[in-house]
Order: structure tokens, then C-alpha cells, then sequence
């Protein structure tokens, strides 16, 4: 049985928006009506599909599909079955995909989209016979906003990137808003998170700006507080965790075209969470980015900057015992 990609059972969860046409589905992590109204640099981003998946309910024992060719490097799909990584396809060189074998009777399917790819879906195909569902997700759901440490690129797929590692352990609802570059404390960024609904919030900021000079020591912390104090105009009593930046190598003593070090950065982000708890936010939390990823694991650095797969497998397991224990308070 085919499935036209516009099929209304098909929900795209950590999608934004999607952009429809009589020939795909394209998931946008950014409201696709008002892309204009964001920076073109961050639209490239944003047009990646870190954290969407297609979900459906079935009880098929096969599926297959058919999307555009992906330029991006080794993009890999994940499928799972309710809530278990099933299988890993490389989607390489490839427009279709298919994988059988599955267990019979309904279940939930998942399929993770490559996180550093543009996903555009023509159709999936299911057994003839089997049930076909809306997958209603009652999770709870957690939004995490970053830079290209949350996108991920070089997880070894959709799943094993940390943001993935931590929603599928805590059983959440995943909204990534990794965008690798584009980090920047966009107010834009601040009111599409104050427009979404969450039951947990997390930011990580700083290594973007460190690295382009975009924020000053006179404007750094002024947009974060902006940036909290927005998503509080509807999330007033939604844990929210803000996250120093990890280890950067030489970038923690260097200055940068602003007159900052990393750890310079770091220590205001430290400083905003504390001027909005001794406000009375108790639930605004503070995480120190060299608890989760710090100088030991530097090995875990191959470019000086962002983790390697097996890093982005260890940030995961250090959020779940550092972090989740504060979005989930």
C-alpha cells in the first residue's frame, strides 16, 4: 500500500513546519510561512532534519519509501519500533529505501531522519492489508536550542546524537533546535520556543559567538536574559536549563574579536541563571558545559571544537546524569 507523503496519518514530530507540494513533504525546523523573517545563514540550517521523525502507526511488516537524493555526506535513516532501534540504512547514493522483517501486530513506528540533511519524502509504501494510524505522541515534550554541538553532524546517525540519546532514555518528545554555526541568540529563535509547547527547555550558548564575535561582553548576556524573558511570556513555570558552553581547547584563554574567552562567555551564562534564580525563577536551572563535556575528554575533540561520534555518545550519558535531572524538576 502506498503512502502519499501528505497523508494527514503521517505526523512529522520535531518538525517546525513542513513545506508541502503536489510531489514531497519537507520538514522545516523554523515556521516555513515566515522563513524570510530569519537569517538566510541560519535557514540553511534550520532546513536540516536533526531530531524529525515521520511516526505513524501500523501493523505492517515491511516498510519502503522514496525521497530526493541527499547531497550531504553518509546520511543514515534509523528506523524504530516502539521506542527500539530496529535498523540503521545508509542512504547514500540512494532515493529509495527498504527494510522488512518487522514484527507483526500494531506498533509505533519511528523513522529518524539524517540530522544534517535536507529531507524531501514522495511516498512510503506498507503491506496491502496492514492498519495505517495517526501516532498520537503524549510525551512530554523537551526543546533544546544550540549550536552545531546539539545538531550533531558526526553522530553515526539520527539517534546516537546526544539530544536523541537523551529523549529516547527519558522517553521524551524531542524538538532539536541544533543549528550548527547558527547559534547566535537569535530573538526570532526566543519567540518560536516561547511559541511552541514544551514541558522542558533547554539553551546552550555561547560557542558560536565566541567563535564569530557576534555578541560582546556588553551585549552577551543582555540577549540571553532577552531570550529567557520571552520564552517566559508563555512557558512562566516550564523547567529551563541553561548550558555554558563545553570545553573549546584553545578558544578558553584565546580572545576572540570581541575581547572575550570562552570562558568568559561561559561565566555570564553562569551569571544570567543566577540573576533569574535570586529573582525567585526556581525553575530556571544552571548546567557548567565543563561538567558535561570538559578538558579530560579533550581526546574526544578531533577537531579542537566539536566531539567526535563516541563524544557525542558520552555528552549524552553525562546529560542524563547532570541534566535531566534539572529539566525534569
Amino acid at each position: 500500500m502506498r503512502i502519499l507523503h501528505s497523508d494527514p496519518r503521517l505526523s512529522w514530530p520535531g518538525s517546525v513546519s513542513l513545506e508541502q507540494t503536489d510531489s514531497f513533504t519537507r520538514p522545516w525546523r523554523i515556521p516555513f510561512s515566515r522563513k524570510t523573517l530569519f537569517h538566510p545563514q541560519l535557514l540553511e540550517k534550520a532546513s536540516k532534519s536533526a531530531g524529525v521523525r515521520i511516526a505513524f502507526g501500523s501493523s505492517t511488516t515491511r516498510i519502503a519509501g522514496k525521497f530526493h537524493r541527499i547531497e550531504t555526506e553518509n546520511p543514515k535513516l534509523n528506523l524504530c519500533v516502539d521506542g527500539k532501534l530496529f535498523e540503521t540504512i545508509d542512504l547514500t547514493d540512494a532515493t529509495e529505501f527498504s527494510c522488512a522483517g518487522l514484527p507483526s501486530g500494531d506498533k509505533r513506528l519511528e523513522l529518524w531522519l539524517p540530522q544534517f540533511a535536507d529531507f524531501f519524502l514522495e511516498h512510503l509504501e506498507i503491506d496491502d492489508n496492514a492498519s495505517l494510524a495517526v501516532q498520537q505522541d503524549d510525551r512530554p515534550r523537551w526543546i533544546t536550542y544550540g549550536s552545531s554541538i546539539t545538531h550533531c553532524r558526526s553522530a553515526q546517525s539520527p539517534t546516537l546524537t546526544w539530544p536523541a540519546i537523551v529523549a529516547r532514555d527519558q522517553d521524551l518528545n524531542l524538538t532539536s533546535l541544533g543549528f550548527g554555526g547558527e547559534c547566535h541568540l537569535d530573538i526570532q529563535i526566543a519567540r518560536l520556543i516561547r511559541d511552541l509547547p514544551a514541558d522542558a527547555i533547554s539553551i546552550c550558548a555561547g560557542i558560536n559567538i565566541y567563535g564569530r564575535g557576534s555578541l560582546s561582553a556588553r551585549s552577551f548576556a543582555q540577549n540571553l536574559i532577552a531570550s529567557v524573558e520571552i520564552i517566559r511570556e508563555k512557558h512562566p513555570d516550564t523547567p529551563l536549563l541553561l548550558i555554558s558552553p563545553i570545553y573549546g581547547c584553545e578558544r578558553e584563554t584565546n580572545p576572540n574579536a570581541c575581547s572575550m574567552t570562552l570562558a568568559d562567555y561561559r561565566a555570564q551564562v553562569r551569571e544570567t541563571a543566577e540573576l533569574f534564580q535570586k529573582l525567585g525563577d526556581s525553575h530556571l536551572h544552571y548546567l557548567d558545559g565543563l561538567e558535561l563535556f570538559g578538558e579530560s575528554l579533550a581526546q574526544h575533540l578531533p577537531d579542537n571544537l566539536h566531539p567526535s561520534a563516541e563524544g557525542y555518545q558520552i555528552m549524552g550519558e553525562n546529560f542524563l546524569k547532570l541534566g535531566s535531572p534539572l529539566i525534569h524538576k
